[in-house]
């Protein structure tokens, strides 16, 4: 038989777990379950990326706001991701958005995938390339027509290729 202090102690335990997971989400789990076509070990990532794309791509930092060399360009070419080379974003659908990070209005033909990201205490859709499952940042749905949708990228996890 259990008694009442235990049953309150169990569901204490159990608002902090489920609060913790609202306010940090739980991405580890839910990439640990997808598989990809490119795979590495964290060592190696580590070894591949420049620091600031590693932990982009592979730990879900966010670049400062205007930082990015990308934010600026503006020629023919397709937005890559760093970490495995896979096309995301063509330069047609890029637009200044104002926010300080690369922005698009679509993503290519299955270039991306989208899970909830429930960290920093809201929801909101997180973005990952599809190749590698890396990190690239969000999705809102306050972008220009013909999709509404703006790609909020951050630029460390991508690079560009002209033409």
């Amino acid at each position: 038989m259990t008694s009442l202090s235990d049953r309150r102690s169990f569901l204490a335990a159990s608002g902090l777990g489920a609060a913790a997971i609202a306010l940090f989400g739980c991405r580890d789990e839910a990439v640990a379950a997808e598989r990809f076509p490119v795979t590495m070990t964290d060592a190696q990532w580590r070894q591949k990326l420049p620091p600031a794309a590693y932990r982009v791509l592979r730990h879900e930092d966010t670049e400062r706001p205007f930082s990015s060399p990308l934010n600026d360009e503006h020629r023919a070419g397709t937005f890559q991701c760093r970490g495995c080379a896979r096309p995301l974003f063509a330069s047609k659908t890029k637009f200044d958005s104002g926010t300080g990070w690369p922005s698009f209005w679509a993503a290519l033909p299955r270039a991306v995938g989208a899970r909830t990201d429930g960290s920093m205490m809201m929801a909101r859709t997180e973005v990952h390339c599809a190749g590698c499952g890396g990190h690239l940042g969000h999705v809102f749905d306050d972008g220009p027509k013909p999709t509404g949708k703006r790609y909020c990228m951050n630029g460390v996890a991508m690079a560009f290729k002209p033409g």
